[in-house]
């Protein structure tokens, strides 16, 4: 994947595709996947809208509902009293605003290692609220994927943007 990272601008050649068939099929895979994540993110976020997570106190609901559910020294919970719950407004926000960016900037690859690092973000504060279990790794792993490799570079407009700007890292 090394060579496909320096030589993005040749990823799509019929001449690179010919000598690098398992490097072309590994990209295709990456880019399903960060195209299937985005619309997982997306769904997230239209989600939230629709169900008025912005206005209303329904995450602080969920919250307190989930309180109720471990014990009362655990991290998480502590988590949730201090931080949490008395900024379920702007926490909200923050979930909701993210979750449609990330799915934005994976979809149509414009900063789309910032877009990962933003997921990242969220599915860790989901963790450390008291919502992990195994079912995370996969989305974590998918993360850890997608800020290591640019795939903008090689489908999206991180591409043009990175050519018009070289010195600019958010398209890289």
């Amino acid at each position: 994947m090394r060579e496909a990272v320096r030589n993005f601008d040749k990823v799509w050649t019929k001449a690179w595709i010919t000598a690098h068939p398992l490097r072309s099929f590994g990209i295709i895979v990456h880019l399903l996947l960060r195209t299937l994540f985005a619309i997982f993110w997306l769904a997230a976020g239209i989600n939230k809208v629709n169900k008025d997570w912005l206005t209303s106190d329904i995450l602080r609901q969920i919250f307190l509902d989930r309180l109720t559910e471990m014990p009362p020294d655990a991290f998480a919970s502590v988590f949730l009293q201090n931080f949490a719950i008395p900024l379920y407004v702007l926490v909200a926000w923050v979930i909701t605003i993210g979750e449609i960016y990330s799915a934005v900037g994976l979809l149509v690859g414009v900063t789309t290692r910032l877009a990962a690092a933003v997921s990242f973000f969220i599915l860790f504060g989901l963790a450390i609220g008291g919502y992990y279990d195994a079912s995370l790794i996969p989305f974590f792993l998918l993360n850890a994927m997608f800020l290591c490799w640019p795939s903008g570079l090689w489908l999206g407009f991180d591409r043009p943007l990175a050519r018009a700007h070289p010195q600019i890292r958010w398209f890289r």
